[in-house]
Parts: structure tokens; C-alpha cells; sequence
């Protein structure tokens, strides 16, 4: 169960970077609340999984997620750039906290 709410955890975290960029410096109302109501669901999340989850590997993970989660939503939707150098940086980040699980 712990790794499944650090999962979730995850993607809220992608949700409340999402949010902020759109938010416009807090300026816009909608976004600013999605950044609220995801960033302390996130939080909890990670709290909880870190009951049983070490820390070292749970906030690698909670961060990678996030993290790449962020940056393909950037380039999917954003029109951030998806050039080959970006895509192998992202793959490198999911080899180590994979990494960090297998060898937990």
C-alpha cells in the first residue's frame, strides 16, 4: 500500500508543478488552488509511505516521478523541447530510482 500512495504522491507532485507554472505567480485562482489542494495530498502521501519506506528511497522516488512526470508533460503539452539529449537525461533518472527500489 506504502508504494502505491508514494506513487500517487508522485504524480501529484507533477500536478502541483503543472499547477504553479499556470497559476502565473499565484495570480490566477483555479491554478493557485490546484497547487494547494495537490501539493498537501503530495505531501500526506509522501508522509505516509515514508512510515515503512526508507526516506533515502522514498523521496527519490516521490521526486523522480515528479520530476519526469513535470518534464513530459513540458514537452507533450507545453511545447517544451523533446530533443534526444532531454529524453536520455529522463531515462537516466528512472534507471536510478529504479535502481534506488531493486537495491532497497
Amino acid at each position: 500500500m506504502a508504494w502505491l500512495v508514494l506513487i500517487i504522491s508522485g504524480v501529484l507532485e507533477t500536478v502541483w508543478a503543472i499547477a504553479l507554472e499556470r497559476s502565473a505567480g499565484f495570480s490566477k485562482l483555479v491554478p493557485t488552488a490546484v497547487f494547494g489542494v495537490a501539493a498537501v495530498l503530495s505531501m500526506l502521501g509522501l508522509g505516509y509511505a515514508l512510515r515503512t519506506i526508507p526516506v533515502g528511497t522514498g523521496y527519490a522516488v516521490w521526486v523522480g516521478i515528479g520530476a519526469v512526470g513535470t518534464a513530459l508533460v513540458g514537452m507533450v503539452a507545453l511545447g517544451e523541447p523533446a530533443n534526444l539529449p532531454r529524453i536520455l537525461c529522463l531515462v537516466l533518472v528512472v534507471a536510478g530510482v529504479a535502481g534506488l527500489k531493486y537495491f532497497h
